[in-house]
């Protein structure tokens, strides 16, 4: 018998997934600037931080923090300072000459790729919104019979694997048209809109109230 519950879930991670935001700038962000291999290590680090929010919220630190302004707000700080930081790297990247921005965007170093898994850990970590999400929204799909650790992650791995398979979809088409891209000032004008949202990002996220 299938359960509906679960299709349920499913339905809504796909939308979540689907939905552009931050993350999805971060990959494009760094797909751009490197190649394939630092959008799908970004996307990796980006989903393994769902693990994070999903034991937070069977654990009930999410109830913490959602009933803590204060906590919720240094969060908050936390992740638009953070999401400020990655859209001025990028604006600084856009600025840099032609020559210097072909040098930039070239073969990653083993350093190049930790970071980009570290970026997609923390920009997701950091996301007051994600945990929110998250306490609100597992415990629909979490039966009074269920072991709750165990089926949290079990949802978050769900979600995990729609997640990785869209955004390394994602890294992979923008790694067919990034040399092309690398050959103007396209590429550079991409940088800039990429650093320049997820500036705009951030200072939402500071401003917006709970």
């Amino acid at each position: 018998m299938v359960d509906t519950s679960l299709l349920t879930f499913i339905a809504f991670a796909a939308v979540l997934t689907l939905t552009p935001g931050a993350d999805t700038l971060l990959v494009m962000r760094n797909v751009l600037g490197g190649d394939v291999r630092s959008g799908i290590i970004t996307t990796a680090g980006i989903c393994c931080g769902l693990f994070f929010h999903a034991t937070l919220s069977a654990l009930g630190v999410s109830l913490i923090l959602m009933a803590s302004a204060t906590l919720y707000g240094l969060l908050k700080i936390a992740g638009a300072a953070y999401l400020g930081w990655l859209g001025l790297m990028s604006l600084r990247c856009a600025l840099k000459t032609g020559s210097d921005a072909k040098v930039s965007a070239g073969q990653l170093r083993p350093r190049s790729l930790r970071r980009s898994f570290v970026e997609g850990v923390m920009s997701n970590v950091l996301n007051p919104k994600t945990a929110i999400f998250y306490l609100a929204f597992l415990p629909q799909f979490i039966h009074p019979s269920d072991p709750v650790l165990f089926k949290s992650l079990f949802l978050a791995a769900i979600h995990f694997t729609l997640a990785f398979l869209w955004l390394c979809l994602l890294s992979l088409l923008l790694d067919r048209f990034r040399v092309a891209l690398l050959s103007s000032a396209l590429h550079r004008w991409l940088e800039g809109v990429c650093g320049l949202l997820l500036l705009g990002l951030g200072v939402r996220l500071l401003l917006e109230r709970r």
